[in-house]
């Protein structure tokens, strides 16, 4: 039931000895968007990155109850972090990652915790554990652990491995301690980040195995989540394989597209090589033998093989190797693992592959949770 005015409403429920009693809750005003994340106790980054601005007064937990703040020692020395905190000075939580899992909690949590306000008195306290129900390899601890602290940053986190590491089915992977509510609270938005992460990693470890032993490395693409790309791509080097461009500012790679403009393989690369600086490598993307010998008579450091049929390949790689200096050789499309070791015998330099980040299945982990007490560990 919802009043659509935002009054109070009463909903029948019983009391201890069966008899109806009556429970005031006072719902806010229907809106097309969450609130703010500062009615959470969440203040949003500013636009420049730097960090949010404390709201005025006591922060306050998903009850609505002051919390506790860390106090400076006497001697005016910073107050220790919590256990587990993440590092200030880390790479991976840019202010664009920040600024996701900003979004990823107020999808989420925006409107607060029915559930958990209803059922879990606010004093309890919990330990959470991530444990692998799948032989995988983690990514995303530190993303999880910026989610729960940003909920609540008296979250004690113990991890018992690190991002890269592969686990088998039934390892524990962390434990986070502290309020239960904000433990659930946080518990979907931290899994969804980890599951995503390390379905890249597992997926990217089985290509980069496949491979190993030889010269030649897997990267992906930029066949990305949109807004998720640095994390991915952070996956896929956990996996143990290799980041392609990050972006288009990163390299020039004349794919079809842009030949089908120019005019021609050899009038595409004419106008990069006028226009761009020396420290850019010119990649080209050739379809067919007619635009790889284009390209290799036009001088490119690296040539992207795209779709050959394995007996197109196989002639590539012969003309390939008779250009002197020889350029790298990249091949796209459609491979899979089964792949991998004939390419490696080719004598091909790189094998992009999109999958590992827009194909990439979830793994499954869990958050077993169990109540503690003051003083207590689990």
């Amino acid at each position: 039931m919802r009043a659509r005015d935002g009054r109070a409403i009463l909903l029948p429920m019983s009391n201890s000895n069966g008899n109806p009693q009556r429970v005031r809750f006072a719902l806010r005003p229907p809106t097309r968007h969450p609130p703010p994340l500062a009615s959470l106790g969440l203040a949003k980054p500013s636009r420049d990155g730097t960090p949010p601005a404390k709201p005025a007064g006591s922060p306050r937990d998903l009850h609505g109850n002051p919390q506790r703040v860390p106090i400076p020692s006497r001697d005016g020395s910073p107050p220790a972090k919590p256990a587990g905190s993440p590092r200030d000075n880390s790479l991976l939580l840019t202010p664009a990652v920040m600024r996701l899992i900003e979004l990823a909690i107020e999808e989420d949590l925006g409107r607060g915790d029915a559930t958990t306000q209803a059922v879990i008195l606010p004093e309890t306290t919990a330990a959470a554990h991530l444990t692998a129900r799948q032989r995988l390899t983690v990514a995303g601890l530190e993303v999880a652990a910026a989610v729960f602290h940003r909920v609540d940053p008296l979250i004690v986190i113990d991890t018992q491995v690190c991002d890269g590491s592969e686990v088998a089915a039934g390892a524990r992977i962390a434990t986070y301690r502290g309020s239960a509510a904000a433990l659930l609270a946080a518990e979907r938005t931290a899994l969804n980040f980890l599951q995503r992460l390390s379905g890249v990693a597992t997926l990217a470890r089985a290509f980069a195995t496949a491979a190993q032993g030889t010269s030649m490395r897997i990267t992906d693409t930029r066949k990305t989540t949109p807004g998720f790309r640095l994390l991915e791509k952070y996956a896929v080097r956990m996996g143990g394989a290799s980041n392609h461009r990050f972006d288009l500012g990163s390299g020039v790679l004349i794919k079809d597209n842009h030949v089908a403009i120019a005019g021609s393989v050899s009038e595409a690369v004419r106008r990069a090589k006028g226009r761009v600086p020396h420290s850019l490598n010119i990649e080209v993307e050739v379809d067919d033998l007619a635009q790889l010998d284009e390209a290799l008579a036009a001088g490119v450091a690296i040539v992207l093989l795209d779709n050959l049929t394995e007996t197109d390949l196989g002639k590539a790689m012969i003309r390939i190797r008779a250009v002197k200096p020889r350029p790298l050789v990249e091949v796209s499309g459609g491979v899979t693992l089964a792949r991998i070791p004939e390419l490696a015998r080719l004598g091909v330099d790189l094998v992009s592959v999109g999958a590992l980040t827009h194909s990439a299945p979830a793994v499954d982990l869990a958050l077993e949770m169990e109540m503690t007490t003051a003083g207590q560990t689990a």
